[in-house]
């Protein structure tokens, strides 16, 4: 199989409030909306976040029931500036997020970072490292 992935899709329990985070909160345009049911959003070249309706996620995967909420994963958005993590920061916020953890030193690795979580508890990382970066075409450069 090749190192690639196409589609990561969440269960969510409001998806409402997924959309109004990312599509009217954020601007992020949907790739495709299905009301009840599912949206997923481009967010680099061959990559697309979908939010799926927990119950209907169940369904899709055979399960009685819906499927739980997702922990133990963070999602990176990495920015050219320390400046950029916190004007980042304060954007996701205005949309909705809440900060688990204030713009900061990194105990690891010299990153900068904050991290906040969207309305259905998904852990976005907003970083700046200076030891790598993300080349024009999308792919990452460590050192």
């Amino acid at each position: 199989m090749n190192p690639q992935l196409h589609f990561i899709t969440l269960a969510t329990e409001d998806l409402d409030a997924v959309r109004a985070f990312y599509r009217d909160g954020l601007g992020w345009k949907p790739s495709l909306d299905v009301a009840g049911e599912i949206i997923f959003f481009q967010v680099a070249p061959g990559l697309t976040l979908g939010f799926f309706d927990a119950d209907k996620f169940g369904q899709d995967l055979g399960l009685s029931g819906p499927v739980g909420a997702v922990n133990g994963i963070t999602f990176a958005h990495n920015v050219g500036s320390r400046d950029a993590v916190e004007e980042s920061a304060r954007k996701v916020v205005a949309a909705g997020g809440t900060v688990l953890m204030e713009p900061q030193e990194g105990a690891f690795g010299g990153v900068y970072h904050a991290y906040i979580s969207d309305p259905n508890g998904v852990v976005w990382e907003i970083a700046y490292n200076p030891g790598w970066r993300i080349a024009d075409d999308g792919t990452v450069v460590f050192g």
